[in-house]
């Protein structure tokens, strides 16, 4: 458990001095040389927890990511949820930009993915409550995935249009769109479950 700890500890380090780089340069031009100086390790420890500068990116923008589904009861404040990661990328804009530049738009775009499919997830699961109906799990895992990869469709499109989109009319558009996408589609192809009940 204190390797655990420490292991933690040491990669969160990590991620901080790539942070400060990223603030000062383009991703590309970071090396493992001036993270490791700045962070207090040596090369070997540093091997030891990422392969590569684009690893230690990686886990840094997943632990970001986790913070989303810590942070929030999803089934009642997903559109907070929402908010919480465009208000990430704003704060956060520069690191943002250098993922966008160094790794391209599909990657950055596979960071939010484990949040919106938890999101999609527990949405799909509170309708069917609510509705007193269930979904075939083939036809879930589907709605699951189609929602996943709208969600992270429009919040690459924000990202590259920001300056000029309502970012609350954003989420108010795909909240609309997907409760009452969600209504239907379980009312219609939904079979009959145990009881409804309400969130």
């Amino acid at each position: 458990m204190k390797h655990e700890i420490t292991s933690m500890n040491t990669k969160k380090s990590l991620a901080n001095s790539l942070r400060k780089a990223m603030e000062r340069k383009t991703f590309s031009k970071i090396t493992v040389s001036e993270i490791i100086e700045d962070c207090g390790v040596n090369r070997k420890t540093f091997y030891y927890h990422f392969q590569d500068i684009y690893a230690l990116l990686k886990w840094m923008l997943e632990q970001d990511a986790i913070e989303v589904v810590k942070k929030f009861d999803l089934i009642v404040d997903y559109e907070e949820a929402l908010m919480f990661v465009m208000n990430y990328v704003e704060s956060n804009q520069h690191i943002i930009n250098c993922a966008y530049d160094s790794i391209g738009h599909d990657h950055v775009k596979s960071f939010f993915y484990s949040d919106f499919i938890e999101l999609a997830s527990t949405l799909i699961t509170s309708a069917e409550k609510k509705l007193g109906k269930s979904l075939e799990e083939d036809y879930k895992n589907f709605m699951c995935k189609f929602y996943t990869e709208a969600l992270s469709g429009m919040l690459m499109d924000w990202i590259k249009n920001r300056e000029t989109v309502d970012k609350a009319k954003v989420i108010n558009y795909i909240s609309s769109t997907i409760r009452n996408s969600l209504i239907s589609i379980i009312e219609t192809s939904g079979y009959k479950s145990n009881g409804a009940a309400g969130i």
